[in-house]
Parts: structure tokens; sequence; C-alpha cells
């Protein structure tokens, strides 16, 4: 279970949210490649499905060893090409341990059952894997939402072949080797780094594959699904769509204020589950707007490996024009900005996709 290497023998270059230089480089895969890969995975599920599964809990338990025993290199590696404070990738990498580890748990526990029907007569209900399973990854969470699809769909007794984004690859690349020298068959676990476009799409239609785990924007899991009944595959979508908050006149402002931060500026704002509007009852709306401010304004912006930096780079350039047009599009409909709204100043923020954190008041809800 290694990286798949393109046959064409193209790369694609990660780079440095914070600085804009190239981090490294990753294979560029192909359909061929996933082809290959399906195909090792396929043999590899006929033994690794046999396995017994709390023999399967071990190997993911030492699997999760092995990435505790790695924690800083991954970390920084999760930092150099996603952008994220080092603090946030240390959280992500721990998280994907605790994820590995929580399933190893239950290894034990995953049983076929016997059921009573009558006259000495019984049903057998069988918990058996699914066979080649799919992962496509995003560039929000790359590791701990792989870790979501790989510790269950694993200790199930499937084989995977994944598909980090295609700006994101590294950091999962090197947790798949770790996993996989800790005791996976080989051919259980495989990645393929390329562009949607074509390893995507080969993974949605290949017949081998039985099974979809996606997580992404809602237009692609469109296509997911649409592009996996083809084939009859079993999907599970993870889409986006920012909530709103709402704070209520009795609330804890200090709490609510603190939560209403955190929920829209972690990860730099990139989160499906991430607060984008805020509803506040008249009676609290001037506490919290300025309490909100306050707090906003000393939100620290840097690199990734500054411990002072609270909030890293938007994660491309792209996503950094994004924002700056709903913040734009805002304005116009007649919101006024209460802070940030523009690029930081300085030389330390020239090359990298900074955007000072930015709350806007008034905004109608047709904005963008």
């Amino acid at each position: 279970g290694q990286e798949v290497e393109s046959a064409s023998g193209e790369v694609t270059k990660v780079m440095n949210p914070s600085s804009g230089s190239v981090v490294d480089t990753v294979s560029k895969g192909n359909r061929d490649d996933v082809r290959k890969a399906v195909d090792a995975a396929e043999i590899a599920f006929k033994k690794w499905s046999k396995v017994a599964p709390a023999q399967r809990g071990e190997v993911l338990y030492k699997g999760a060893q092995a990435i505790s025993a790695h924690i800083d290199e991954l970390s920084r590696s999760l930092t150099k090409e996603q952008g994220k404070p080092i603090k946030e990738a240390r959280m992500e990498i721990r998280r994907f341990q605790h994820t590995m580890e929580y399933y190893a748990g239950l290894g034990k526990n995953l049983r076929s059952i016997q059921i009573p029907i009558a006259d000495g007569r019984f049903g057998m209900v069988l918990r058996l894997p699914l066979g080649v399973c799919g992962a496509i990854i995003p560039w929000t969470f790359p590791i701990s939402l792989m870790g979501n699809k790989l510790a269950p769909g694993l200790l199930a007794g499937n084989s995977f072949v994944v598909k980090p984004a295609s700006t994101t690859p590294l950091t999962a690349i090197r947790v798949c080797q770790l996993l996989s020298e800790a005791g996976l068959p080989e051919g259980t676990l495989n990645i393929v780094a390329g562009p949607g476009s074509s390893v995507g799409q080969e993974m949605l239609e290949n017949h081998k594959i039985v099974k979809i785990g996606f997580t992404g924007a809602t237009d692609t899991g469109k296509n997911v699904m649409r592009t996996a009944a083809d084939t009859l595959k079993h999907v599970t979508l993870e889409l986006g769509g920012s909530d709103p908050m709402i704070i209520c006149d009795d609330a804890d402002l200090g709490e609510a204020i603190s939560s209403a931060s955190v929920g829209r500026f972690f990860n730099c704002g990139q989160a499906c589950l991430a607060v984008k509007r805020l509803y506040v009852f008249d009676s609290v709306y001037d506490k919290v707007v300025s309490g909100l401010v306050e707090k906003v304004k000393k939100l620290t912006l840097g690199d990734g490996f500054n411990e002072k930096a609270r909030l890293g780079p938007l994660h491309t350039e792209g996503q950094r024009k994004e924002v700056e047009d709903q913040v734009a599009d805002a304005v116009k409909r007649g919101g006024r900005i209460l802070a940030g709204g523009k690029r930081p100043e300085g030389a330390e923020y020239e090359k990298g996709n900074f955007l000072l954190p930015t709350l806007v008041e008034n905004v109608p809800d047709d904005a963008m």
C-alpha cells in the first residue's frame, strides 16, 4: 500500500499558501493509475477480509501508534501544504490518531449474530465487508476526514483507493505509508494523487469499486451520486454548507462571542460547518458586536509556523478572491464592514493568500 507512481511521469507542484513557494512535487495520476490501484486493492481484499476483526483492530492500533510517533513530521507537512497554524495541524493529526484508536477498539465487537425464529430454526445476520472502497478527500481537513473514512472501512475488512485533494496530497501519502508499514497487507491501502476529472471520475465509474465516500462541494457531490448510480455503488456524501448562529438575549454573552469567533475563524473559516451568518437579539446586539469586533481584531495573522499566529492564509489565491468577492457584494448591497475586509499590510504577507478576519453587519439575506 504505497502511493501509485504515475506511468505518465507528470508531476503536480504542491504550493505553500503562506509563501507561494513550492513545497514538493507529487506524481500526477491518471485513469490507468487508478485501475492499477483498484486491481491491487481487489487482490488485497481477499486476504484482508479474512483477517479476524479483532486482529484488524490490532493493526489499526499499531497504525495509530505510528502516526503518534511521527506527529511532529506530519504536522509540519500539513502546515506547509494546507496553510493552517501548526497548533491546528497537530490537533488534526491527533484527531486522526484518536479516530483510528476508537475503531481499533471496536474490532472485538464486530460479530455476526444468530436470531432464533421458531421450532429450533434460526436466522443469521452476517456482518461482512463490501470490497474495494474509494475515498475522496478535501483540502480543508485532509487528514482527519481521511481517517473518518479509512478507520471504519479498514476495520470492517475493506480495501481502499484514496484520492487526496490535488493541493494537499503530501501528508496523506505519508500517513498511508505509515499505516501500511504498521501491518496492512500489501495493496490494502492505495493512494492516487491527481485531478478529479480523471482520477476522481475513474473511481466513480470503475465497476470494481463498490463504495464511495466523498467530502467536498455540493455540486461535485451531485456528480458523485449521479455517476455512482450507474454501477449501484454505496455512496456517503459529506457536503458543504455554512451554518447560521443565533444569540438570544438570555445567553452567556462572553461564551457566545467566543463561540462565534471560533465557529467562524477556526481553520481560517474553511470548514463545511463554520458559522457564516450571526443573528443577534436587538437587546444584546450592541454588546455582542462590540465584543466580537474587539476579539476579531486580536486575531493575529501569520505563517503557520509562527506560534503567535492565530490565523494562517486562505488555502489558495482563488479562495481568497472568492471571499473578497463576497465581502464586496455584501457592501454593494448595503452591508457595513466592522473589521477587516482587506489584505494585511507588510512584506511578510505579500506572497501568501492572507486576508484580515472580517466582520460585516446588515448583510442582506440574498447576498453571496
